[in-house]
């Protein structure tokens, strides 16, 4: 077993000492209101804000899953995340503002506010225990599995009390996951006692920890193999790792495997960035917002720091994140090249470069990352149980400070259920593919609910469940590749969820006047309504934003690329692409200007 020196408990400690104070600290503002508890008050600072955003999306598996990628495709691996900056660009520019807006506790709530008729109370309800409860539980499993992989890497004869395994109501709990266990516990105090103030605060200090850390290993690992330029090197014979783009080739030609770089057939160059970003749901990613990044939007102090808190998880997400990861990755190829379990070789790194107090650091930093984003996730989950399951259907009418002690009670259960439903799960690395491919066609209503009155309940619940009478039929008896499943499912429930909507009686017309009058989206979708309400004026300069959503996707691209190409030697290249991403922000800008939009930058 690996030993931690007393300096490196130490560091742990203090860690474990801070989150905890934080939460304390924040309890009594928490407990004020169901408002306060999960969404602060609506008084968050985009810094906060938008950091607790990254921070939920830097769990304890997103290293190792970057650095399986580039051991298997290259850095160009990285685009089967990359893709979706498009849809979170979106999000920055046409839908932080009408989240902030919307003035509702949860996105799910947003299903009161825009549709009517009992099929959008069945459809509040159901989202709330398919999304909050089920799904939630599924991707707070797999973070679970993450960290006890991790765990079994740097103590692989982990026992407690002389035991490796215990069982508890017939299942079996190794050591490891009972670690993993007392952590959850640990998370649900705090965010349970400070609702998402303590958690947005922890999140920021978790998220400096856990940046910090990775960037204090990727230091080591690269001076450990001698440099850059000995990295080059010794990679000389696969150099194709070091592209940043994939080759779309020839159905007959397409390859994913560890021999060379990511060659994406047409199909799959299709599906992960002609429709994947727009048409599917997942947690973080969420087609026009949604799940714990509307909460964050929604908690802004108001559309300028929704707005800037998006814009700022983009930045951060995807051009300051990766090369500390990537370049471990690139790493560990050279330290571990016969390691067939390349995402442990991440662990592995910590485990026999770190020397002491540095170690407590990076076991700190990876005890930050999980930690943020479980918190994340169970006071989003929390939210959703007790805003628009418990409180319209089971116990209307009662006290805030009752539906804050709900809400604490509650995060405790998502903790349990999550926990239980890990024991189920020996492999999810395919879970996200299941996740994208079972939400298929959902991205599009997401998106055109805000734009287009026809859209009711029933497009929502048709885009939700059709996917689930066809994906069977493609994954088991024709055995279809992820990549064109998607493609026929989304296409499949596209279909069915534009017939249902024609199908079907539109929303009541006094509900859609009043989500116009309050978020005023505006557009040629909503001309009828806009009509009865002149007075109130609608949303415009949609040409720009379309322009600034095309100029922040570069932004970040080239910033990513620029910081990539200065790490790697090509500092003029990095330093054109930087230039580039200057021009992009200054153009932004202008177009935001001149859209009546400066306030939000001043």
């Amino acid at each position: 077993m690996m030993h931690l020196n007393l300096i490196d408990w130490i560091i742990i400690i203090v860690y474990l000492i801070v989150s905890l104070g934080i939460g304390i600290y924040m309890s009594k503002r928490a407990g004020r209101s169901t408002g306060d508890f999960f969404l602060s008050g609506r008084n968050l600072p985009w810094y906060i804000a938008g950091t607790s955003m990254v921070a939920t999306t830097f769990a304890a598996d997103t290293p190792l899953a970057v650095t399986e990628l580039v051991a298997q495709n290259g850095i160009a691996g990285n685009w089967l995340w990359w893709n979706m900056l498009l849809g979170g660009m979106l999000t920055v520019f046409f839908f932080a503002r009408f989240w902030r807006r919307a003035d509702i506790l949860t996105d799910t709530e947003f299903v009161k506010i825009r549709y009517s008729g009992p099929e959008a109370r069945f459809l509040r309800g159901f989202r709330a225990v398919y999304i909050g409860v089920l799904m939630n539980a599924v991707v707070m499993a797999w973070v679970n599995l993450a960290m006890v992989k991790i765990l079994k890497v740097m103590f692989p004869e982990l026992t407690i009390f002389g035991h490796a395994e215990f069982l508890f109501l017939g299942l079996t709990f190794s050591a490891h996951l009972v670690i993993v266990g007392f952590m959850m516990l640990f998370v649900a105090v705090y965010s349970s006692l400070s609702g998402l103030w303590g958690v947005s605060l922890t999140d920021t200090f978790q998220f400096i920890m856990a940046m910090g850390g990775s960037i204090v290993l990727a230091v080591f690992a690269v001076k450990q193999v001698g440099g850059i330029d000995s990295l080059k090197e010794q990679l000389a014979s696969t150099s194709w790792v070091f592209d940043f783009f994939p080759k779309v080739v020839g159905e007959g030609n397409a390859a994913t495997s560890a021999a060379g770089l990511l060659k994406m057939s047409v199909v799959a160059f299709v599906a992960y960035l002609g429709v994947q970003w727009w048409a599917s749901w997942y947690p973080g990613a969420e087609p026009g917002g949604g799940g714990y990044i509307a909460q964050r939007m929604m908690s802004a102090k108001d559309e300028k720091h929704s707005l800037l808190a998006t814009l700022w998880f983009q930045v951060a997400h995807y051009a300051v994140r990766p090369w500390p990861w990537i370049l471990v990755a690139l790493c560990a190829l050279v330290l571990y090249p016969a390691e067939p379990d390349k995402g442990a070789t991440y662990v592995m790194m910590i485990r026999d470069l770190m020397p002491a107090g540095l170690l407590g650091l990076l076991l700190a930093a990876f005890l930050a990352a999980y930690m943020s984003t479980i918190a994340s996730q169970t006071v989003w989950g929390t939210s959703y149980i007790v805003n628009d399951l418990f409180r319209p259907f089971i116990k209307k009418n009662s006290s805030e400070k009752y539906y804050v002690l709900v809400s604490r009670v509650t995060t405790f259960l998502l903790i349990i259920f999550s926990l239980i439903i890990t024991t189920q799960f020996e492999k999810i690395s395919d879970a996200w593919k299941f996740i994208l491919a079972c939400s298929g066609g959902i991205g599009l209503v997401l998106i055109l609910r805000w734009f287009w009155w026809r859209i009711n309940a029933w497009s929502e619940l048709a885009a939700m469940i059709a996917p689930y009478f066809i994906y069977p039929i493609l994954y088991f008896k024709y055995h279809l590749d992820f990549e064109t499943s998607l493609i026929i499912i989304v296409a499949w429930s596209t279909m069915v969820w534009i017939v249902v909507t024609f199908l079907t009686k539109p929303t009541k017309k006094e509900t859609l006047l009043a989500f116009y009058s309050k978020v005023h989206p505006g557009g040629a979708g909503w001309k009828n309504i806009a009509r009865e309400l002149p007075n109130v004026k609608g949303d415009s300069g949609y040409t720009r934003l379309f322009a600034n959503w095309i100029l922040g996707c570069l932004l970040v691209m080239l910033a990513l690329f620029g910081t990539g190409k200065i790490i790697l030697g090509e500092t003029l290249w990095g330093l054109i692409y930087y230039a580039l991403g200057l021009v992009a922000a200054w153009l932004i800008y202008r177009n935001m200007a001149k859209t009546g939009w400066k306030q939000i930058i001043d």
